[in-house]
C-alpha cells in the first residue's frame, strides 16, 4: 500500500471555506453612503443660509471623509481581505459624496424657488447639479474642492477596507 499524496484536492463539488461577503459589503456600504449622503444634504439644507465658502467647502470634505470611513470600515468588517470589495467600496463612497452634494444643491434650489421651478430647471437642464458641482461661480473656474472630496472619500474608504480587513482572520 502506498501513502496517499501530501497535498490532496478537495473532493469534486466542494470548495475551501471562503472568508467574507463582497457582495453584501458592497451593498451594506452603497446603503450606509445613502444614509450618510442623506443626513449630509439635510445639513446643508438646514445650515446654507448660515454659510460661508470655507464652512461649506469644509462640510463638504468633512462629509466625504465621514463617507468613505464608514463605507470602508463596513467593506472591510464584512468582505474582509476581498480586493474587488474594497476597490467597489471606493467607488460607492466617491459617488456618495458627489451625490450627497448634488443632492444638496437640488434641495436648496427646491426651497428657494418651488418644485414647479426645479422641474422646469431639470427639464431643460439635467445636468445642472453636476455642473454646479464642477463650477465655482464666484471664480468663473473650476471649484477643486468637488474632485478633492471624490479623492478624500475613495481614499478613506479603500484604506480602512484594507486595514480592517487584513486584520480579519481567514477560515
Amino acid at each position: 500500500m502506498h501513502a496517499a499524496p501530501q497535498f490532496q484536492a478537495p473532493p469534486f463539488g466542494q470548495r475551501p471555506n471562503a472568508s467574507g461577503h463582497p457582495v453584501g459589503a458592497v451593498f451594506l456600504g452603497f446603503f450606509a453612503s445613502v444614509i450618510v449622503s442623506l443626513l449630509y444634504s439635510g445639513l446643508v439644507l438646514a445650515t446654507y443660509k448660515d454659510q460661508s465658502v470655507t464652512t461649506a467647502n469644509t462640510l463638504y470634505l468633512g462629509h466625504a471623509l465621514l463617507n468613505g470611513a464608514m463605507v470602508g470600515w463596513l467593506i472591510g468588517l464584512v468582505g474582509h481581505r476581498n480586493t474587488a470589495a474594497h476597490v467597489w467600496g471606493a467607488v460607492v463612497a466617491a459617488l456618495g459624496a458627489f451625490f450627497g452634494y448634488a443632492n444638496a444643491i437640488v434641495l436648496v434650489f427646491a426651497k428657494n424657488q418651488g418644485g414647479g421651478a426645479l422641474w422646469d430647471l431639470l427639464r431643460y437642464e439635467p445636468f445642472w447639479p453636476a455642473k454646479a458641482w464642477w463650477n465655482d461661480e464666484s471664480a468663473n473656474a473650476v471649484d477643486w474642492f468637488s474632485p478633492l472630496g471624490l479623492v478624500l472619500a475613495a481614499a478613506a474608504a479603500w484604506g480602512l477596507a484594507y486595514l480592517i480587513g487584513s486584520r480579519r482572520r481567514q477560515a
